[in-house]
C-alpha cells in the first residue's frame, strides 16, 4: 500500500483533451485499496460528491461507499469513467451509487442535483464540493475572460449554488467538506484564476463554518498538493505532465487513494469537534494560513 516515498517520479508525456478521461491515463491512478476494509464509519449516509467520476472525487466516493455510504456523483460529461466508478460502488461494496451528469457551473443544474439526491434519499448527510478546472497561462494577459468566468463559475460558485440548495435538506450534524489546494496558500504563477478560485473557497469555508455553527453542521476543507488526476494531462503540456509532482517535497504527485482518507476523517465522528479547518495532504509542502 506505499505510494513511492520520495523517489521522482517521470511518467510517459501524454496530453488529453478537457475534461480529461481517467481510462486513458499512463500510468492508471490508485483510487482504491481493495484489501483494506472498511469500518462503517458512515453507516447508512447519504454523501453527495461533485466530481465523483474520477480523480480525487473517484477515490473519495468509492471510500465513502467502502464506509457504509451511498453515493450520489455528479460530474460533467465523462460518462465512462462515472460508470466505472459506480460498478465499484454498487458491485464491489454494495452500496447505491446514483449518477447525475450535467455542468455545474450552471446555477439551475446545481438546483436539479440536490432536487434529483433528495427525491431519491429525502436527505444529504454529507455534501463533497470538489469539481474544478484550470487553465493555465504564463501571462495575466493571455488569460481571456471566457476562461476567467468558465474557471469561477466551476471552482467556486457552484459551491455556493449547491450548498445553498442543499441546506434544507442537511441536519445537525451533517457536514460540507470543500476542495481547495495548495495554491490557495502559495499561488502560482501559472494558474492565476485557478489559485484565487482556491483561495475564495478558503475563505467561503471559514465563514460558512460560522454561519452554520449553531445549526450543527462543521464545515472543513482539504488543500492537496499535486494528485495524479484527468485535470493533469487535459490542463498541461505533454512534457509538464510527465514531471508533474516532481517539485513536490516528496519529489512525486500523490495518487487519489492518499487524499481520500482526509475525507473520510473530516466526514465521521473523529472529527466532530473541528470545524472551518483545513487539512493538508500535499507531500510535506510547509504551509503558513
Amino acid at each position: 500500500m506505499q505510494q513511492g516515498g520520495t523517489q521522482r517520479k517521470v511518467r510517459k508525456p501524454q496530453k488529453q483533451q478537457r475534461p480529461g478521461s481517467e481510462r486513458k491515463m499512463r500510468p492508471h491512478p490508485v483510487f482504491d485499496h481493495p484489501e483494506v476494509k472498511g469500518n462503517g464509519k458512515l453507516k447508512n449516509k447519504i454523501a453527495l460528491v461533485t466530481g465523483g467520476d474520477s480523480g480525487i472525487g473517484k477515490a473519495v466516493a468509492i471510500l465513502f461507499a467502502k464506509e457504509g455510504a451511498d453515493v450520489v456523483i455528479a460530474y460533467l460529461k465523462e460518462h465512462k469513467d462515472a460508470r466505472d466508478t459506480k460498478k465499484i460502488i454498487e458491485e464491489q461494496y454494495r452500496r447505491t451509487c446514483l449518477l447525475m451528469p450535467g455542468d455545474i457551473s450552471i446555477e439551475k443544474h446545481c438546483r436539479v442535483v440536490i432536487k434529483k439526491t433528495m427525491k431519491q434519499f429525502k436527505r444529504i448527510d454529507i455534501l463533497v464540493n470538489n469539481a474544478a478546472l484550470h487553465y493555465e497561462n504564463k501571462k495575466l494577459e493571455s488569460l481571456s475572460t471566457r476562461e476567467l468566468l468558465r474557471t469561477f463559475e466551476t471552482n467556486i460558485f457552484s459551491f455556493f449554488w449547491l450548498t445553498k440548495a442543499a441546506l434544507p435538506a442537511m441536519k445537525k450534524g451533517s457536514c460540507i467538506i470543500n476542495t481547495s489546494s495548495v495554491t490557495a496558500y502559495r499561488g502560482s504563477a501559472g494558474l492565476l484564476d485557478y489559485s484565487a478560485t482556491k483561495g475564495a473557497i478558503v475563505s467561503f469555508t471559514r465563514s460558512l463554518s460560522s454561519n452554520l455553527i449553531k445549526k450543527g453542521i462543521r464545515v472543513n476543507g482539504v488543500a492537496p498538493g499535486p494528485v495524479w488526476t484527468p485535470l493533469i494531462p487535459s490542463s498541461f503540456n505533454s512534457r509538464k505532465t510527465s514531471e508533474f509532482g516532481s517539485d513536490s517535497p516528496m519529489q512525486r504527485a500523490a495518487q487519489p487513494v492518499e487524499i481520500a482518507p482526509s475525507y473520510l476523517f473530516l466526514a465521521c465522528n473523529d472529527s466532530s469537534f473541528i470545524s472551518g479547518q483545513f487539512l493538508h495532504p500535499n507531500g510535506g509542502e510547509i504551509i503558513n494560513g
